[in-house]
C-alpha cells in the first residue's frame, strides 16, 4: 500500500492560523518573530507539495523555500486587505462596536483571514494547501470560498453562514453580501472525452454591489456595479449597473411598517 506524507492536522493548521494573526495583528494577539511564522510556514506547504507530488509525479517541483518567502513578502498586502474587510463590516453593520468586535467575533474575518491567505498561497502555484486552508474556515464558519476565487478590498459578509463563492468567482471592491448566498456556476462544460472542463463559469461581480440573504447567481453573468440584489433569488442573466432587483410580486401585510407589530 503506497505510504502518503503526513498532511496538515486540524491542530497544527490553526495554529499557522494563529501565528498569521499574531503577524499581521500583533496589538490584537501579540507580536511573533517572522521567523517562528516561516518555520511553521515551510512545513506545511512541504508536506502539502510531497503529498501532491506522491500522488501525481508528472507535477513539476516546487521549492518550498523560495515559495514561502515569496509568501512572506506578501503579508503587508495581506493585511491591507483583511483591514479593508473589517472596516467593510463595521461600516455596514449597526450591531458592531469596534473593529476588534469584528476579529474577535465575527466568522467573517475568519472566513476572509482563511481566503485571503489560501488565495496568496494559490496564486504562487502551491498545491493542496489552499483548499485544505479554505476548507477549514468552511468547517468553522459555515462559509465556503474558494482558494482560486477574485476578490478585491473591502469585502464585506454579514452573519454569513451557507455563503458559498465559487473557483472562477471574479469580485469586485466594496461589495457586500448576506447570508446564504451563492456564486455558483449554472452548468459544466465538457471535453469530446466527456470530462469537465475548468472553464470560467462562475459570476463576475462588480464593484459597490450588494447581494442579500439566500440569493443564487449562476453561472458566467456580470451583476453591474453600484447594484442593489434583493433576497431569495434566483439570477442566472446579466444586471446592468445601478439596477435594483427584487422579486417581481412581493407581499404586502397592511399595518407592518419598518418591522414594527411583528
Amino acid at each position: 500500500m503506497q505510504q502518503y506524507p503526513i498532511l496538515t492536522s486540524n491542530a497544527e493548521l490553526d495554529l499557522l492560523m494563529h501565528r498569521l494573526k499574531c503577524v499581521l495583528f500583533p496589538e490584537v494577539f501579540g507580536r511573533i518573530s517572522d521567523s517562528d511564522l516561516y518555520d511553521q510556514l515551510i512545513c506545511h506547504i512541504g508536506a502539502a507539495v510531497a503529498a501532491w507530488q506522491n500522488v501525481t509525479p508528472s507535477t513539476p517541483r516546487l521549492d518550498t523555500d523560495v515559495a514561502a518567502r515569496q509568501f512572506m513578502a506578501l503579508l503587508p498586502t495581506i493585511g491591507e486587505l483583511l483591514r479593508s474587510d473589517i472596516d467593510a463590516v463595521t461600516s455596514n453593520d449597526p450591531a458592531v462596536t469596534s473593529s476588534l468586535e469584528v476579529i474577535a467575533c465575527y466568522p467573517a474575518f475568519t472566513a476572509m483571514l482563511h481566503y485571503r491567505v489560501a488565495h496568496a498561497l494559490h496564486e504562487l502555484g502551491i498545491s493542496l494547501l489552499p483548499r485544505i486552508i479554505t476548507e477549514r474556515a468552511h468547517s468553522i464558519t459555515g462559509i465556503d470560498i474558494h482558494p482560486a476565487a477574485q476578490i478585491g478590498a473591502a469585502f464585506g459578509i454579514d452573519h454569513g453562514t451557507g455563503v458559498v463563492i465559487g473557483a472562477t468567482s471574479i469580485i469586485g471592491t466594496g461589495v457586500m453580501i448576506y447570508q446564504g448566498v451563492t456564486l455558483g456556476a449554472k452548468h459544466f462544460s465538457r471535453d469530446a472525452n466527456g470530462n469537465m472542463v475548468d472553464t470560467p463559469r462562475h459570476p463576475i461581480v462588480e464593484d459597490h454591489v450588494t447581494i442579500y440573504s439566500n440569493t443564487s447567481v449562476l453561472g458566467r453573468i456580470r451583476i453591474g456595479h453600484d447594484s442593489v440584489i434583493g433576497g431569495n433569488l434566483w439570477i442566472t442573466h446579466d444586471v446592468p449597473p445601478h439596477s435594483h432587483v427584487r422579486q417581481s410580486q412581493p407581499i404586502h401585510h397592511i399595518g407592518f411598517i419598518d418591522g414594527e407589530g411583528i
